[in-house]
């Protein structure tokens, strides 16, 4: 399993092409691998708001997040989650 440094960099390295492609506007890591007791079965916890809806493109996003960190995501938007969950989010969440 990376560390979040690694999987910081690598998502600032791909940040451009992916926010062209997918319309980004913010990305950002919560969970295990940011409080750093991720372990090497754990998913990356992602964050992620559109400029404008992309539809079935988000599975392709989450895959190439995938593809990219070498590990499997957990890609949710701030609409898909309950007000009481993204509280405790929101206590995590680093932006990229």
């Amino acid at each position: 399993m990376k560390n979040l440094n690694e999987i910081k960099k690598l998502i600032e390295i791909h940040k451009p092409i992916l926010r062209d492609k997918y319309h980004i506007k913010n990305i950002g890591l919560f969970g295990s691998i940011v409080r750093g007791d991720a372990t090497a079965k754990s998913d990356v916890d992602i964050l992620v708001e559109f400029d404008e809806p992309i539809g079935l493109e988000f599975v392709s996003l989450a895959d190439e997040l995938e593809e990219i960190l070498g590990v499997k995501v957990d890609l949710v938007t701030p609409n898909s989650i309950k007000p009481r969950m993204m509280k405790y989010i929101k206590q995590d969440l680093i932006y990229v």
